[in-house]
C-alpha cells in the first residue's frame, strides 16, 4: 500500500487525533463495539419503558390518564434531548466523547431506577391496600427517568453517524461497506427491542421490578464496556464549531453587502481552494438557488482581502451559506407539517 493511502482521506483522526491509519482503525474491526454498544442500549431502553406505565401505576398509585401523561411528558423529553446532544456533537465535543459522557450520565439513571424500584427506603411500601410512595421516593423515581432521557440525547444523535465515520466515504470499497454497517445497526436495534418487550416484560410481570430494571441497568453497563473498549479502534471526526456561529456570520456579512449585486456566474461566489471545507468534518455544499439573498455574503469585494485572511463576519464560503438554507429549508417543512397537522384536527368529521 502507497504511503498516501495509508490514512483516511475524509479528515478523521485516531483518538490521540493523530491521522487515522486505514490499517488499524475504522471498518469493521471497530463497528462491531459500535453494534453491542446499541443493541444493549435499545435493550436498556425499551427495557425500562415499554411497562413504564403499569409500574406507575402499581407503585406509585398513579391512574391510568396521570401515569400515561407522565410516560408521554418523558419520552417526549427523549425526543427533545437529542438535540442537545446533535449540537454539542457536532460544535465542540464530537460524536465519541459526547457518546461517552451522556453515556455515564445514562448508567447513574438506570442504576437510581434500579435502587428506587428495589432498596427499601427508595422503593415504595407496599401493603394489602396497595403502595404508599412519599414524595421523596417519588422524586427519586423521576429523577431517575429525566436523567436517562438526557442520557440517550447524547447517544441517539450520535450513534448511528458514529459508525458511519467508521467508513471512508473517500475509498470506494469502504463507501460500499457503509450500507451493510446500517442493516446490521437496524438489526442490532430490533434485537435489543426484541429482548427488552418479551423477556424483560416478563420478569417486570413475574418476578419483580427491581430485576426488571436491574437487567436492563446492566445491559447499559455492558454497553458503555463495549463502547470504551474500542475506543483505540475508532475514527474521529473533528467537531465544526458551533452553527449558529456561522449562521450568524451569513446573517451579518449578508446585511453588510445589502447593497452587493450577486454575479450572475456563480462559481465567482467565495468558496475554499481546499479539497474539504473550512467547516471541520463537513464536506463542501454545491450552491443552489434558495434564498438568493444570501449569496451576498459569498461575494468578494475588495475589501475583503485588505487584511490577508477574510473577515468570516464579511465574507462567507458557498458552502456555508447553503448550510443555512438547508436549515430554512427544515424550518419551512416543520412549519408547514405543523400547518398540514393543524388542519386535520380542525376539520370537521
Amino acid at each position: 500500500m502507497a504511503e498516501e493511502d495509508i490514512y483516511t482521506k475524509d479528515g478523521t483522526v485516531d483518538i490521540h487525533k493523530n491521522p487515522a491509519n486505514k490499517t488499524k482503525t475504522g471498518n469493521w474491526r471497530a463497528c462491531r463495539f459500535i453494534l453491542g454498544n446499541e443493541c444493549c442500549e435499545r435493550l436498556a431502553y425499551y427495557g425500562m419503558s415499554t411497562n413504564l406505565v403499569n409500574y406507575l401505576q402499581e407503585r406509585f398509585n398513579q391512574g391510568n390518564t396521570t401515569a400515561s401523561n407522565n410516560v408521554t411528558n418523558w419520552s417526549g423529553t427523549c425526543y427533545v434531548t437529542p438535540l442537545i446532544g446533535a449540537f454539542l456533537a457536532d460544535a465542540y465535543l464530537g460524536r465519541y466523547w459526547t457518546i461517552a459522557s451522556f453515556s455515564i450520565i445514562y448508567v447513574i439513571g438506570m442504576v437510581l431506577l434500579t435502587l428506587s424500584a428495589a432498596l427499601p427506603g427508595l422503593k415504595p411500601p407496599c401493603d394489602a391496600s396497595g403502595c404508599h410512595p412519599s414524595s421523596a421516593q417519588t422524586a427519586a423515581c423521576f429523577v431517575a427517568l429525566y436523567m436517562i432521557a438526557l442520557g440517550t440525547g447524547g447517544i441517539k444523535p450520535c450513534v448511528s453517524s458514529f459508525g458511519a465515520d467508521q467508513f471512508d466515504e473517500n475509498d470506494e470499497t469502504e463507501r460500499k461497506k457503509k450500507s451493510s454497517f446500517f442493516n446490521w445497526f437496524y438489526f442490532s436495534i430490533n434485537i435489543g427491542a426484541l429482548v427488552a418487550s418479551s423477556v424483560l416484560v416478563w420478569i417486570q410481570t413475574n418476578v419483580s421490578w427491581g430485576w426488571g430494571f436491574g437487567v436492563p441497568a446492566v445491559a447499559m453497563i455492558i454497553a458503555i464496556i463495549s463502547f470504551f473498549i474500542g475506543s483505540r479502534l475508532y475514527r474521529l471526526q473533528i467537531p465544526g464549531g458551533s452553527p449558529l456561529t456561522r449562521i450568524c456570520q451569513v446573517l451579518v456579512a449578508s446585511l453588510r453587502k445589502i447593497n452587493v449585486k450577486v454575479p450572475a456566474d456563480k462559481s465567482l461566489l467565495y468558496e475554499t481552494g481546499d479539497e474539504e471545507s473550512n467547516i471541520k468534518g463537513s464536506r463542501k455544499l454545491d450552491h443552489t438557488n434558495k434564498l438568493k439573498f444570501f449569496d451576498k455574503a459569498s461575494v468578494e469585494i475588495q475589501s475583503d482581502g485588505i487584511k490577508g485572511s477574510p473577515n468570516p463576519w464579511s465574507l462567507c464560503t458557498v458552502t456555508q451559506v447553503e448550510e443555512l438554507n438547508f436549515l430554512n429549508f427544515l424550518v419551512y417543512l416543520w412549519i408547514a407539517m405543523r400547518y398540514k397537522y393543524k388542519k386535520v384536527i380542525e376539520r370537521p368529521h
